[in-house]
Parts: structure tokens; C-alpha cells; sequence
């Protein structure tokens, strides 16, 4: 019987590896298997490698949000696997885009669906997760503990009371329920865990939206008794919640990596050469320092106002901002994600060409707009708001909203006269005038060159039309993460 299941195997992954070697963008489908060499899924893999990402300009990485993976801190993206990719993406020259899956379960569907090209979650590398994508070169060691609470009064009982209350070693989880989820190397370590020590440990399977960091939050307020966390995210979590203990070993080193699709070898090259070069360099070492070593600055991010995640604030200038969206019928988020693309929230910042406060007003602008004190923090977002409103009653004949705001924010960028050639070439080149994507966008990118700007019928000329193109594009990313993080 053992004999007949390895040969169906063998002719499963023949099939396979024959699919993938003539399959187009549609893939193939794979047999996922089980230690016992049973059948236990399917995969349908595209084929999306390299040279389709370079083309598209941009790698999308899957990661959900978390202290150390991914997060929103006064506007800005942080998170050490979103520093360590932000890095890898410049080095590639291509634009980092965050994808985020409501939780750590699906996302091997979305990555082999192609709704992203990488998985950034600091994955352990196991059998079964192997036939669902390739394993980078590993990027850190860690291992994983037991992560329990003190007793109430911990600080007032000495060390060894204290371990007289504590699980001090695995053998001592008999019987004990440890909650974990399902689908994570936790859980498959505490099964084997329970055939080493020869009795049962009970496993509590929490839901798959839950994160590590949320699961330990829980220990530690008394909700949950136990569960397993890899080392350094315990630690981090231990800053904060300093009644939890971690010193109880669950597992030994194991390897962290990122997981591209079988199907992209060449991506998985190329980011395997980064790796090589980036482990244990410097750049690499203030990274990892950022978020693992430095525990003030953690216990400072979570517990700021402004960590979004937990507050669903922004910016201390929040209720400015709602007043004055409201007043010109948009979004608070969206007039969030401007201010943070002209200032990063910096109310004393000015540009290169003299554009001052959180908005980024021209004075002789400002002074049109009735702002006497462009760095006024009210008067700034005022006067924004308000030009924001004259520019969209420029654009009447754009009817799509979502389109009409692009137009908007473009001519706030550049100004509406350049926006007005690079829709003009639209219309000449048989493109849509009307619609800022793969239209009035393409254009404004050409103003930069003399053949397009050069046009008879462009009147104001020459164009940095990259920085249009991004504002928009940025503002809209940035957009779309407020909103999945913020709930109204």
C-alpha cells in the first residue's frame, strides 16, 4: 500500500513539473501531501516571474499587520520585514506595494493566486509549507518559547517563588491547554511536542485572524494560559507586557525566510543574492537593531497615541483634518494621506521650492487662501482643504469622482495648467482625457521629454512628471491603508 501511495505521488509531481515547464500565466495546479503521503489539497500557481514584476514596476509583498512585520506609526509605513523589503525593492529599482491578508492563513492562497509576489511574515520553513511556495535563503534564527504570566504580585516574590509557579520545562505542559493557530508551525511543534514527552498536550486553536503579538496580549491579561511564540517576537512583547515569561525553551534554532512561488525562479534568485549580500551588514544590523534590540522604542511605538493599529488616530492634527474634509465633501483619510505625502505630519517643514507647513502652501498661494500664518496647524489645513476644493471645480467635466479626485491632486502637485497639457496629448494619442489612469497619467510622465513637450499644442512646457505620477499613486497606497487600518 506505502509502495502504490509513493508511486501516485511520484507521477503527481511529474505531471507537476511537466505543467510548469510549458504552463502560461494560468499555472498549474499542484497535490499538496501530508507526512503520511496522502492528499490533503490542490494548488493552482501562476506563473508571474521577474521579468513580468520588473515589467509592472512594482513587487507586491503579502504580510499582515503586526509590531514587527507591519504597521502604521503617524502616517508612516514601518515594521522590520517592511524596512528589510522597502530595502530589497530600491536595490531591484521597483515600487514596494503592501498587500495585506486579513490573516496569516490565506496567505499562501494569495500568493499563488498572484495577488502578491512574496510572503513577508517571518515564516518558518516546514515540509508541508514547501509545497506551497519556495523558501527564500533565511533571513534570521530563532526558536521558539513558552510564553506564560507571573503571578499578579510578581514583583514583591523572589526568582524562585516565582519559577515555583512557572512551567520551567516542556515536560511539565502535560495536560496543560496552550492556545496557538492552527495553520502556524506553533501548532504543528506542540503536536510534535506531545509524542516526545509521551502524554497530551491540549492544544487550543484560536482564530486565524488573531497575530502572535495579539495571542501573547491575551496571556498576559489573564485570557489565555499559554501559548508559543518565536523568540524575538516574545521578547519585544515582553517590553510591554512585563508580566509575561519567556524563558521556558519549546523548540531549537529554526530558520525564518520569506516564500516566493514555485513557479518564480527567477525572482527567487535574485532575492536570494540580496539576502546574501544584506544578512549581517550593517544596513542589515540597524534594521534588526530598530525593532528587536532597541525595546524602548517598541514599547513607544505601541503604546503612542499615534500607533495607528490600536488608537485608529493618524496625527495630532486628526480633528482639524475631519473638520475640514467634511467642509469640501471628502474623506478625512484621504485628506490624511495628502498632508502626510507634502509634510509627514511636520507642521515646520518646507520644500526646496518654499512650500511651507502640512499642506506644503506657496506663500503667495497661502496668501490668496486667507492663511496669515502658513505654520498655523488650522489655518494650513484650512487653506489646503479650500484649494483642494478650487482645483476639483476646475475639472467639471470629469464625472468619475474617484478620476476627478486624481486630476485634483495631480494640478495640487504640478499645477492644473501642466495636468491640462498632459490631457490634451491624451486626447491627441487616441487615449482617454477623461480618466487619469492608463490615460492623462501616461502623459504627464511625457511632459518630461521634448517630443511631448516640444508639442504644438502643449502650452506651458516642460514637466517633472514623475513626481505627479507618484504623489497620486503614493497618496492612493497610502489611502488604501488608512482605511483597512482605521474603522470609521
Amino acid at each position: 500500500m506505502d509502495y502504490f501511495k509513493t508511486t501516485i505521488r511520484f507521477f503527481a509531481i511529474l505531471v507537476s513539473i511537466i505543467l510548469f515547464s510549458c504552463g502560461d500565466d494560468k499555472g498549474n495546479e499542484i497535490i499538496v501531501y501530508n507526512e503520511f503521503n496522502e492528499p490533503i489539497d490542490t494548488v493552482n500557481q501562476v506563473h508571474f516571474d521577474l521579468d513580468s514584476i520588473t515589467k509592472k514596476d512594482t513587487l507586491k509583498v503579502i504580510t499582515v499587520y503586526g509590531p514587527t512585520s507591519y504597521f502604521i506609526l503617524k502616517g508612516q509605513a514601518m515594521g522590520f520585514e517592511h524596512d528589510l523589503l522597502n530595502s530589497l525593492a530600491k536595490k531591484m529599482n521597483l515600487n514596494l506595494k503592501i498587500v495585506i491578508a486579513k490573516n496569516i492563513d490565506q496567505m499562501f492562497d494569495m500568493l499563488n493566486s498572484g495577488e502578491g509576489d512574496i510572503i513577508a511574515y517571518g515564516m518558518t520553513i516546514t515540509e508541508e509549507r514547501k509545497q506551497y511556495g519556495a523558501f527564500t535563503t533565511p533571513y534570521m534564527k530563532v526558536h521558539q518559547v513558552l510564553v506564560q504570566k507571573k503571578p499578579d504580585n510578581w514583583r514583591k516574590i523572589n526568582l524562585h517563588n516565582i519559577k515555583k509557579y512557572l512551567v520551567n520545562d516542556v515536560t511539565e505542559l502535560a495536560g496543560k491547554t496552550v492556545s496557538v493557530r492552527k495553520n502556524s508551525s506553533y501548532y504543528t511543534r506542540l503536536i510534535n511536542l506531545s509524542q516526545e514527552i509521551g502524554e497530551e498536550i491540549i492544544i487550543d486553536t484560536v482564530h486565524g485572524d488573531l497575530t502572535t503579538d495579539e495571542i501573547i496580549g491575551k496571556v498576559a491579561n489573564g485570557e489565555l494560559n499559554y501559548t508559543v511564540a518565536d523568540d524575538n517576537i516574545a521578547a519585544i512583547n515582553k517590553a510591554y507586557h512585563p508580566i509575561i515569561d519567556i524563558n521556558t525553551d519549546v523548540s531549537l534554532s529554526q530558520n525564518l525566510a520569506w516564500v516566493v512561488r514555485n513557479t518564480s525562479p527567477d525572482l527567487l534568485a535574485r532575492i536570494n543574492k540580496e539576502i546574501d549580500k544584506s544578512v549581517g551588514s550593517k544596513s542589515y544590523n540597524i534594521i534588526y537593531n530598530k525593532y528587536f534590540k532597541n525595546t524602548r522604542s517598541y514599547v513607544k511605538h505601541v503604546k503612542s497615541d499615534f500607533y495607528t493599529k490600536e488608537t485608529g488616530k493618524m496625527s495630532p492634527y486628526d480633528d482639524v483634518i475631519k473638520k475640514y474634509a467634511a467642509k469640501i465633501g471628502w474623506d478625512w483619510l484621504l485628506v490624511s494621506a495628502i498632508i502626510f505625502q507634502e509634510s509627514r505630519f511636520e507642521n515646520k517643514g518646507h520644500s526646496w521650492v518654499g512650500a511651507r507647513g502640512l499642506m506644503q502652501l506657496m506663500p503667495a498661494t497661502a496668501k490668496g487662501l486667507g492663511v496669515k500664518d502658513v505654520h498655523h496647524p488650522e489655518q494650513n489645513i484650512r487653506g489646503g482643504t479650500k484649494y483642494l476644493k478650487q482645483i476639483w471645480d476646475r475639472w467639471p467635466e470629469i464625472t468619475d469622482s474617484i478620476q476627478r479626485i486624481k486630476f485634483t491632486l495631480a494640478s495640487y502637485n504640478c499645477g492644473y495648467y501642466h495636468v491640462k497639457d498632459a490631457q490634451y496629448l491624451a486626447k491627441n494619442y487616441n487615449k482617454n482625457p477623461l480618466s487619469w489612469d492608463n490615460g492623462v497619467d501616461e502623459f504627464i510622465l511625457k511632459l518630461a521629454k521634448p517630443k511631448f513637450y516640444n508639442h504644438k499644442g502643449v502650452k506651458y512646457g516642460y514637466a517633472r512628471g514623475t513626481e505627479p505620477y507618484n504623489y497620486v499613486y503614493f497618496i492612493f497606497e497610502n489611502y488604501k491603508i488608512y482605511k483597512n487600518l482605521v474603522s470609521e
